[in-house]
This record gives structure tokens, sequence and C-alpha cells, in this order.
């Protein structure tokens, strides 16, 4: 598949940050498009449109999509996680370089992971902060629109790598902002827990 340096930057941004997210629910939109015809994918990334690929995915992905929704749970299943959707999201992008020089190859690698990091990061952020929600109708509601998120924006991805690079801009920007605000709010919290304690006499 011929693609120009800018899609592949795009197509590497975008499937990056959505396996951040998701990553069993990117290889199985990466592994459908592909298996369906309806996209063809560059170099070694087309291993995802193979049948025990995309059935793995799928399995996991039902795991996950209950998992995820699992109030305190869900942390544990999100930092374990880690060594999952950070690993592949750099997995793919050596997949879709492999017609790259070998030192170009690993930093596109290294630019997937990073990525894929940011995404992953900020999901634990957002989730340790909802997560102590006495109910459960946020923690749920969050975790669907990750899903949506990630299946969404690996299909764009695919078709419009530009727009998938931009969009992931935007949320890494909201994302910085939502951490700011949490480091904030956190010290906040503490200062006045400190405030709270009276000192023994």
């Amino acid at each position: 598949m011929g693609i120009s340096a800018g899609d592949l930057a795009g197509l590497v941004i975008g499937v990056s940050f959505a396996a951040g997210l998701n990553v069993y629910a990117t290889l199985l939109t990466l592994g459908g498009l592909s298996r369906m015809g309806w996209v063809q994918l560059p170099g070694g990334m087309e291993v995802v449109g193979s049948w025990w690929v995309i059935g793995i995915s799928a399995g996991l992905f039902l795991v996950e999509f209950v998992a995820d929704k699992i109030p305190a749970f869900d942390l544990v299943w999100n930092a374990a996680q880690t060594f999952v959707r950070v690993p592949v999201a750099g997995l793919l992008a050596y997949g879709a370089t492999s017609h790259l020089r070998p030192e170009m190859q690993v930093l596109v690698t290294v630019l997937g992971a990073v990525v894929a990091a940011l995404a992953h990061g900020s999901k634990l952020a957002v989730r340790g902060l909802v997560t102590p929600s006495p109910e459960p109708v946020s923690n749920i509601a969050l975790s669907s629109m990750e899903d949506v998120g990630a299946i969404g924006l690996t299909w764009v991805a695919v078709h419009h790598p530009y727009v998938a690079a931009g969009v992931v801009g935007g949320l890494v920007l909201v994302a910085g902002v939502m951490v700011r605000s949490l480091v904030v709010w956190g010290r906040r919290m503490w200062e006045r827990r400190r405030g709270d304690v009276v000192p023994a006499r």
C-alpha cells in the first residue's frame, strides 16, 4: 500500500491514541475493516486482519467491556493494561512503517508508544477521579464513551489520517487541562485535610 509520510503519521497517531484508550477495540476495528476489504493497511499492519487476531481481540474486547465498567476493579484492570496498550501501539506503529529505514521505523515506533501512553495515562487519571463516585452510572458512561471513541478514532485514522491527528492533538490539550485540574484539586484536598487535623497538646 502506497501511503504518504503525512498520512502515515496521522494513521500512527490516531491508531496509537485509540489503542491507549482500548487496544482490543482498536485491533478489532482494524482487523474487521481489513478482513472485509474496506481498507488496505500498510505493511505489517495487515496481520491484524487474520482471523486469529480478530477472534482473540473480540474475546478480550468483551472481557474489557465488562471489567472496565466495574467500579474499583476498573482501576486494577486499567493499571494492568499499561503493559498491553502501550507495547501493542508500538508494535502497530512498527508494522505500519515496515517500508521505512530501520532508524525511522524505530522513531515512529517510539512515537506510537508515547502517544498511547499519553492516552492511557489520561484515562487512568480521569478514572481515578470518577471511580470513587458512589453511583455507578458515571463510570459506565465514561467507559462506554471510551469504547466508542477508540472505535471511531480508529475508523477516522484509517480513512482520514490528518483529521485523526488533529483530533488527537485536541484531546491531548484537553487531557493536559484535566490533569492539571486534578493536580490542583488534589493539592487543595490535601491542604484541607491537613488543616482539619488538630495538633495534640
